[in-house]
C-alpha cells in the first residue's frame, strides 16, 4: 500500500502509528492551546447520557494535556457525553489494545496505525466503518490522499491526526564541530560523515533497540532504497517477499551496522522514555543522528533539559544506497489516527470529527511539535526540521507506509525480531527474510 498527497493536498503535512506504532509515535510537546470550534453537530441521541473510554499514548507533558484540554471541550459542547482517558505507553499500546479488543473490552476510541494492522482489525469485525460519517468539511480539509492509509476494501476506519514521514534527524552543531559541511546524500557519504564523527568523539547514530521498531526501521528504509515500487506494491498486496532485493536490504544494514556506528548498547537502549533513551541522546547532544518519523522534534523538545526545542536539530532524507531499485526520493511513513470500535455510540465518531476540525489540529501540531493531517492547520508548522521534511515530500517519487504497518502485525513482529536478532548477532539477513515468509504464510 502506498499513500501519497499531491498539492494542494500536499498541505496537509503542515504522521506515525503505536503507531509506534509502528511505527511508532509517541513523545509530548510544544505549547498545547485549548482546543474548540466542533465539526459536527450533536448527534440526535444527544439527550441520552453516554460514556466512552478514550485510549492515546501521550503519557506526559503537553500532549497528554492537549488531549486533556480536547476532550474538555468536547464535553462542554456535549454535556450529555463522559469521556474517560487512558493514557498508555506508546510501546505497550499495540498489545493491550490487542488484548482489549479481542475480549470485547472497551476502549469506545483507540489509535488506528492503519495499513495490514488496521485490516486485520477490520476482518474481526472490531472497528467502525465510518466512512459516510464524516463531517464534509473534514473530509475536504483532509484530503482524499490521506485517508488511503485508513481504507480497507473501499471503506474509511480511522481519522487521521498526523502525517508522518521518516528520515534522519541531526545535530548541526555536532555536524559542525565534526567538520561535515554537507548533508550525505548516499551512504558512501554517510560513512565518511560516521567517520569524522567517531575522530571527534562523537557517538554518530542513536538508536533505540530495544524497542525493536527503531531499529527495524533502517532495513524498512534500506528495503525502500533497495526495492522497486513494482516490487513494494507487490508485496503490499501478495506478501510476496520472493525479490532478491529484500535479502539485499538485510546485508546492506548488515554491512552498515559493522562499521559500528550506532550508540554503545544500542539494542538495551529505549526509543524514548528518559534521557538515556535514543531520543534524549538527541536531545543532550550524546549523539549526533537519529532515524525517525516526523514526530521526532516534539519527543526531543520534552527531553531536553528544559523541556525547549533544540535549536540545532536538522533532517535530512534517508540516503541512497548504491545499486539499489528504488526511487531515491521515495519517502516512508504514516499518519497517526483513532477509530471507533464497532457499536460505539454515535458521539465517538463526533468527537472524531472535532478533533480533526482547524482548532484542533492546530493544537494538535503545536502540543506535538509535529505534522497536522487538517491542510488549513499547516500555518502553525515553523519548526525548521519539519518544514525541510515537507520541502522533501513534495519532491518523493512516492511514500510507503512503515512496513510493519503495512504488512500487519504478524509479519510486521517477525519483521522486526529477524532484524533486532541478526543486529545482535543471532541471525542473519537471510533469516530475516525467511521469517517473514512463514509470518506471510501464516495469514
Amino acid at each position: 500500500m502506498q499513500w501519497k498527497m499531491k498539492a494542494p493536498a500536499l498541505v496537509a503535512l503542515g504522521a506515525s502509528v503505536a503507531l509506534a506504532l509502528a511505527g511508532c509515535s509517541g513523545g509530548t510537546s510544544g505549547t498545547a492551546t485549548t482546543p474548540g470550534g466542533s465539526s459536527s453537530a450533536p448527534s440526535q441521541s444527544a439527550a441520552a447520557p453516554v460514556t466512552m473510554t478514550f485510549w492515546h499514548n501521550s503519557t506526559t507533558g503537553d500532549g497528554k494535556k492537549y488531549w486533556e484540554d480536547t476532550v474538555a471541550a468536547f464535553t462542554k459542547e456535549h454535556p450529555n457525553v463522559t469521556i474517560n482517558i487512558q493514557a498508555i505507553q506508546n510501546e505497550d499500546m499495540d498489545g493491550k489494545l490487542q488484548t482489549a479488543l479481542n475480549s470485547g473490552q472497551d476502549p469506545t476510541i483507540f489509535m488506528a496505525r492503519g495499513g495490514g494492522k488496521l485490516a486485520d482489525v477490520v476482518a474481526a469485525g472490531q472497528v467502525m466503518d465510518i466512512t459516510d460519517k464524516i463531517a464534509p468539511d473534514v473530509k475536504t480539509a483532509l484530503g482524499d490522499g490521506i485517508f488511503s492509509a485508513f481504507t480497507v476494501g473501499g471503506k474509511i476506519y480511522g481519522m487521521p491526526t498526523s502525517v508522518l514521514p521518516g528520515g534522519i534527524y541531526y545535530s548541526k552543531d555536532l555536524f559542525k564541530e565534526a567538520g561535515i559541511t554537507a548533508l550525505p546524500t548516499t551512504f558512501e557519504e554517510l560513512n565518511a560523515a560516521v567517520a569524522k564523527l567517531k575522530a571527534k568523539g562523537i557517538s554518530p547514530i542513536a538508536l533505540g533497540g530495544k524497542d525493536a521498531w527503531p531499529a527495524a526501521h533502517w532495513y524498512y528504509f534500506m528495503a525502500l532504497r533497495d526495492c522497486s515500487k513494482d516490487v513494494m506494491d507487490k508485496a503490499a498486496a501478495e506478501k510476496d517477499f520472493s525479490d532478491p532485493c529484500w535479502l539485499k536490504a538485510g546485508e546492506d544494514l548488515k554491512a552498515f551496522a559493522d562499521t559500528d556506528p550506532f550508540n554503545k548498547g544500542y539494542l538495551t537502549t529505549s526509543a524514548q522514555q528518559g534521557a538515556g533513551s535514543s531520543a534524549g541522546q538527541i536531545a543532550n547532544h550524546k549523539a549526533a543522528m537519529e532515524l525517525m518519523g516526523a514526530w521526532e522534534p516534539g519527543v526531543v523538545k520534552d527531553l531536553t533539559p528544559d523541556k525547549k526545542s533544540l535549536a540545532d536539530l536538522g533532517w535530512f532524507p534517508f540516503p541512497a544506497v548504491s545499486g539499489g531499485a528504488g526511487d531515491p526520493t521515495a519517502m516512508m511513513g504514516g499518519s497517526d489516527g483513532f477509530a471507533c470500535r464497532q457499536g460505539a455510540p454515535a458521539e465517538c465518531v463526533d468527537f472524531l470529527n472535532f478533533m480533526a476540525n482547524k482548532a484542533n489540529q492546530e493544537g494538535y501540531a503545536k502540543a506535538f511539535q509535529t505534522l497536522p493531517a487538517n491542510k488549513d492547520a499547516k500555518g502553525v508548522v515553523t519548526d525548521p526540521a519539519l518544514q525541510d521534511v515537507l520541502a522533501s515530500y513534495d519532491k518523493a517519487a512516492y511514500v510507503s507506509l512503515w512496513l510493519d504497518t503495512m504488512y500487519g502485525q504478524n509479519v510486521g513482529n517477525a519483521l522486526n525480531g529477524g532484524v533486532v536478532n541478526m543486529l545482535a548477532g543471532k541471525g542473519t539477513a537471510a533469516e530475516i527474510v525467511a521469517a517473514v515468509k512463514t509470518a506471510a504464510a501464516k495469514g
